[in-house]
């Protein structure tokens, strides 16, 4: 990951943009163009479901530019010391399992639950957010609730001073 934690979700976004805008400027152009060539148009599947592909593409292109914004805005900065935040990795414990896990909060681009990669947006991420070292964190998950008490914090900071 790279010193400020966006670059590569940047990079990710940008990749998948890229792609969109290949086929939205010259893939499906070319598709839309051969499917006219049936003949009439209202019952012509291959049309509509190329200018239902146009629709989705243009879409997901608008919520790409948009997360692509918010990653930018990122301020590494004015994340606080001491208490979860992006980037932080938390080790936590759950007495009634007699068991620790560790997770990273992450962008949803960055999410992989069985790599401990948690997104800051999904339950856990949102009930672990701007707690500290010792707290007690109680966790709504689709089977219920677990109760964590967090042993070990380590900021996006304190991996910028290693």
């Amino acid at each position: 990951m790279s010193s400020d934690g966006t670059a590569d979700v940047k990079l990710k976004l940008q990749t998948e943009l890229d792609q969109l805008e290949t086929e939205l400027r010259v893939h499906l152009p070319k598709e839309i163009k051969r499917a006219r060539e049936f003949g009439d148009l209202r019952e012509n599947s291959e049309y509509q479901t190329a200018l239902q592909r146009q629709t989705m593409v243009k879409a997901r292109i608008r919520e790409l530019r948009q997360r692509m914004s918010e990653v930018s805005s990122i301020d590494i900065s004015r994340i606080p010391r001491g208490k979860a935040g992006y980037g932080s990795t938390l080790l936590l414990y759950d007495a009634e399992r007699d068991e620790e896990v560790t997770y990273r909060l992450v962008t949803p681009e960055e999410t992989d639950p069985p790599a401990g990669l948690i997104s800051t947006v999904s339950p856990v991420g949102r009930s672990l957010m701007g707690k500290e070292e010792g707290d007690e964190v109680v966790v709504s998950i689709p089977s219920g609730s677990r109760r964590f008490e967090i042993r070990r914090l380590r900021t996006l900071h304190d991996e910028a001073q290693k």
